[in-house]
Formats: structure tokens, C-alpha cells, sequence
């Protein structure tokens, strides 16, 4: 919940253009607010944050909403599993 400096609710679509204008300035591509729900479960399951810890910050209530829906795996990770998985191949013959 986002409140004005007078701690009433902000009208959401208020929020939204004040999102859209911040991001702008900041030559941020135009995204859905909610999709930042995305990015930061994303941003701190890669930073090594615990699941569990991704899931009460964020405010689901099963462990598989944040696992299957809000959390991504980047490029680089699966480059990196990948990596690992070719050097333990490497290693058996």
C-alpha cells in the first residue's frame, strides 16, 4: 500500500504515472508496476536470499506462488549450471 504524504491511500492509477515518470527519467523501458514484484523476487534469489525469506517479503503465502510465478532465472545462471554441468562431465572420462 503506497499512501500520500497525508497518509491517505494513493489513487493506483496516480501511482502508476508517478512510476512511469520515475522510470522514464531514468531511461528505464515502460513496464507494468506490478511486474517489479517480478524483478525483485528475481534480483534476490539471485543475490542468494532464501526462498523463504523472497516469500514473506513479498507476501505469498505458499513457497510455490513465489517459486513458479514470480521468480526468474537469468541467462547468466543457466550459462553458469550449464558450466558446472560440463565440467563434471569432463571430469568422468
Amino acid at each position: 500500500m503506497f499512501t500520500t504524504r497525508s497518509g491517505r491511500p494513493i489513487e493506483p492509477r496516480n501511482l502508476y504515472r508517478s512510476f512511469l515518470r520515475i522510470a522514464a527519467s531514468a531511461d528505464l523501458p515502460q513496464i507494468r508496476l506490478h511486474d517489479t514484484r517480478h524483478g525483485c523476487a528475481s534480483l534476490l534469489f539471485a543475490a542468494g536470499v532464501a526462498p523463504r525469506t523472497v516469500m514473506e517479503i513479498l507476501g505469498h503465502s505458499q513457497i510455490a506462488v513465489t517459486m513458479n510465478v514470480y521468480t526468474h532465472v537469468s541467462d547468466g545462471d543457466r550459462r553458469e549450471a550449464m558450466g558446472h554441468m560440463d565440467r563434471l562431465l569432463r571430469r568422468r572420462r
